[in-house]
């Protein structure tokens, strides 16, 4: 599913993720060792800058349930959103970005299902928690 214009810059990747889940942190820690080539921007839907983005996004910031990928112009959400991530990542991460080509009804129901269950699975924090960045702009204030 994409909405066009949600992103501030066409050429920006921003990717909103949930700040005090343990799982949606692990998946931005792992972002940020294996983008080297800084191509990926994050926000927490925690900050005021994420929230705003999720609203552009056309979704509550109070009840955030998925991975949120704004990439030229285009809102990707839940499975999609990471699969198109894992194509900028190097070798042999890229990899996982064809799986972007699954049947949607499949890779989200997978995704949901982990995804309803996060907290309950992975933890969560009591408040949230900013991984620490590689480089002054990878995360949106």
């Amino acid at each position: 599913m994409s909405q066009p214009e949600a992103s501030p810059e066409p050429t920006e990747h921003i990717v909103l993720y949930d700040g005090v889940c343990k799982l949606c942190t692990g998946w931005v820690n792992f972002l940020i060792r294996h983008d080297r080539k800084h191509r990926v921007r994050l926000a927490a839907v925690q900050t005021s800058k994420g929230r705003e983005l999720l609203v552009r996004a056309g979704m509550s910031p109070d009840n955030v349930n998925t991975i949120v990928l704004m990439e030229g112009g285009k809102t990707y959400f839940r499975a999609d959103a990471i699969f198109r991530v894992m194509k900028w990542l190097p070798f042999p991460w890229r990899m996982f970005g064809v799986l972007r080509y699954l049947p949607k009804a499949l890779s989200n129901r997978c995704y949901n299902l982990i995804a309803s269950n996060r907290y309950r699975l992975f933890g969560r924090y009591s408040e949230y928690q900013q991984p620490r960045a590689d480089h002054p702009d990878r995360f949106l204030e």
